[in-house]
């Protein structure tokens, strides 16, 4: 089996369980050749994220001039189904157009058509036969098109809210249609790709969890006293809520003196989220971190309580994953496919953008006895155990590899 993966932006510091899918494959024996279009580099913090750098062959490194004519070179060879490539560039183009940030215009689809090129090449240089790409934005694109141009078959995993917010500008039903077969990270995720094709294409979506390796997690520190005290990891971005949660903690914090919050992080909206901690005179309870390595995180998870997920919108975010196998109950927002990880043993789900219901969550942690907490956090360890385990989860998606004949 002869197998790579595309990623637009790899290693990343928010994708490290490509990583870990990535090198769990590679320890049942099936070995993984990376593409990336660009690498994150400088701001990289982790030590592995570090080291896949340099195992990742990043396209557009390669430089303009050796990525157009090595593409120009393929397509010269194939005029064929470079035209067929070109018409659905074209059309794809059309459908995101207009679309939200990253669906792109025709002049972006005639870019991947490029890159798409250059990858079909490597592909057969390589021997590769099956590509598999992470994410239903611009990678499979560009994996779709390589297909056009007599490339590799391809898979793709779709992680959401991206794909689902923009379906049609990002042509998800001509991907699923041209792929061998798909991979949705959760139930609800392959609820919201059945909606976009024919049931005759629904075999073709599996349901293949993200995972966390166990082996990572010994046993869990002793819950802090106190408190309570949280954390909430990610960007600060719109869909992760984390303007509702600064709310809610102005809620709660009145009737809790002890309360705290530490958010691990940064993105776009670092000054908004700023300028609501300074406007509820949450200073000195909320503690911002930046962005940590996994060691930071982990720190950052056994000095609370519980972790604390407000997003708006969600695929399975994998720190959700990580603080239950840290032994931390969790509070979280009833969305995507958080609802089938947390269960009422494992932490509290609440609506989304409901800052009064985080914060009687919050309270009801509070009013938990200690002993209680720690059977929620053992049992919140077990559940993300039995569900996310990478070695299985890699073992699972090798066989559908295998089927599809890679």
């Amino acid at each position: 089996m002869k197998l790579a993966y595309l990623v637009n932006t790899y290693p990343r510091a928010s994708h490290t369980f490509i990583r870990r899918e990535i090198q769990a494959l590679e320890r049942i024996a099936v070995p993984v050749h990376r593409f990336a279009m660009r690498s994150d580099r400088d701001a990289l913090v982790d030590a592995g994220d570090i080291a896949e750098d340099y195992r990742t062959e990043h396209v557009l490194e390669m430089g303009l001039i050796r990525l157009i004519g090595t593409a120009l070179g393929w397509m010269a060879l194939h005029p064929a189904s470079t035209l067929v490539a070109l018409t659905r560039a074209w059309a794809c183009g059309a459908r995101g157009a207009g679309g939200p940030p990253g669906t792109g215009g025709r002049l972006r689809h005639l870019i991947y058509l490029i890159e798409a090129a250059y990858i079909a090449r490597r592909c057969q240089d390589l021997g590769i036969g099956h590509l598999h790409a992470h994410f239903g934005t611009n990678s499979a694109t560009v994996a779709l098109l390589a297909r056009s141009l007599t490339g590799p078959q391809f898979s793709f995993t779709v992680h959401g809210p991206e794909e689902f917010d923009a379906p049609l500008a990002l042509s998800l039903r001509q991907k699923i249609e041209g792929a061998a077969f798909v991979v949705a990270i959760s139930s609800f995720g392959r609820s919201q790709l059945c909606r976009w094709v024919a049931p005759a294409q629904w075999d073709k979506i599996k349901v293949v969890h993200c995972g966390i390796e166990p082996d990572r997690f010994p046993l869990p520190v002793a819950l802090p006293s106190g408190g309570p005290h949280l954390v909430a990891v990610g960007r600060f971005s719109a869909q992760k809520g984390f303007g509702l949660l600064i709310e809610a903690m102005a809620i709660a914090a009145p009737s809790l003196p002890d309360l705290r919050l530490t958010l691990v992080g940064d993105g776009e909206l670092r000054k908004q989220i700023k300028g609501l901690i300074e406007k509820f005179g949450l200073g000195p309870r909320i503690t911002l971190t930046g962005w940590q390595d996994e060691a930071g995180v982990r720190k950052a998870l056994d000095s609370a309580q519980a972790l604390i997920l407000p997003s708006f919108a969600e695929g399975l975010p994998m720190v959700l994953m990580e603080a239950m196998a840290n032994g931390r109950p969790v509070i979280a927002t009833a969305i995507a496919g958080v609802p089938e990880l947390v269960n009422r043993d494992a932490g509290w789900t609440v609506p989304a953008g409901d800052a009064m219901a985080l914060a009687t969550a919050i309270h009801a942690l509070s009013q938990m006895p200690p002993e209680r907490l720690v059977e929620m956090g053992r049992a919140a360890r077990t559940r993300v155990f039995e569900r996310h385990d990478i070695d299985h989860l890699a073992s699972t998606l090798a066989s559908h590899f295998r089927e599809a004949g890679a």
